[in-house]
């Protein structure tokens, strides 16, 4: 009987080193070691819409994360209603790209890298110090791509590539995804987020 346990014991003992990952050091490595994911609620980018509108805010950062070679920023969007383009609204961020997905609203925006009269935004305005970097503003894209806008559309726009809105119906309200490879931004963690939402913004 003991005999049959022992043997019972070393298939087991042997079934468990077999099920055991073979470690190699020269296999690729995860580039965040050990690094926690993050959970945004709806209601946390409500807040940031409604207070968006309330304080007449257009972007907002409601995350900046550390994902190893990148950090990732999340944003939220409100723009409201725009008949034609204000002046030298034609934005381009060298150093971030971002990705949109439009939650409602609609509009009309052009992309393109080809921006006439390129004007280097100053490097203590808000948004370059904590949003999306160095860049230009100009005054047109030339031989732009026209994209008419709806919810549930997304819309990649590389670092260096032109974007302008030239028409906004009544509102355009849009989830920003921005992807820093050169970690230009900082952080904002959830209790960063918190601190922001529950006292109005200095401007």
């Amino acid at each position: 009987m003991k005999l049959i346990i022992s043997f019972i014991a070393i298939l087991g003992m042997s079934g468990f080193a077999l099920a055991q990952p073979k470690v190699n050091p020269t296999d690729p490595q995860p580039t965040c070691y050990m690094c926690p994911g993050t959970y945004i609620p709806v209601a946390e980018l409500d807040a940031y819409t409604k207070k968006a509108i309330a304080e007449k805010h257009i972007d907002q950062q409601v995350r900046d994360i550390n994902i190893g070679k990148a950090n990732v920023g999340i944003g939220m969007v409100y723009r409201g209603k725009l008949d034609q383009p204000a002046l030298d609204s034609v934005a381009e961020h060298d150093q971030i790209s971002e990705v949109y997905h439009i939650i409602s609203g609609s509009g009309t925006l052009v992309l393109g890298p080809d921006i006439t009269n390129r004007q280097r935004r100053p490097a203590t305005q808000k948004t370059v110090v904590e949003f999306n970097g160095p860049g230009n503003n100009g005054t047109e894209i030339l031989n732009g791509e026209v994209h008419n806008l709806k919810a549930g559309d997304v819309v990649v726009i590389p670092a260096g590539t032109g974007h302008w809105f030239t028409k906004i119906d009544d509102h355009i309200n849009y989830l920003m995804v921005r992807y820093d490879p050169d970690k230009v931004t900082p952080l904002k963690s959830a209790a960063q987020s918190k601190a922001y939402l529950s006292k109005p913004t200095s401007r």
